[in-house]
């Protein structure tokens, strides 16, 4: 293998990480849409801990724990603000709406 050859690899890894987290995206956009409507809270810190424990006990390497941590509430983060996102938009047309 030579340089060029791992760096499309990894352009195609990349390529399939940017769908998954569209992919991911969408889902939080739906959960946003069923928290609004059972006037449930964005942020679930028991929820979130379950998430980065069961991905940390899963991981193979060569990543380490504390890299699986960083990187994953760092989605789950910007997951959360789409939630929010959603929410805001949706109390925003039932005001312009008059509900």
């Amino acid at each position: 293998m030579n340089i060029e050859s791992i760096r499309k690899q990894i352009d195609e890894i990349d390529n399939s990480v940017l769908k998954l987290l569209n992919v991911r995206a969408s889902l939080a956009i739906e959960i946003g849409k069923i928290k609004k409507k059972l006037n449930e809270q964005v942020y679930d810190p028991a929820r979130e801990k379950e998430i980065i424990g069961r991905l940390i006990a899963e991981n193979n390497g060569p990543l380490d724990s504390k890299i699986i941590k960083t990187l994953f509430e760092r989605i789950i983060d910007e997951s959360r603000g789409i939630e929010r996102k959603v929410i805001e938009e949706n109390n925003e047309n039932e005001k312009d709406s008059g509900v």
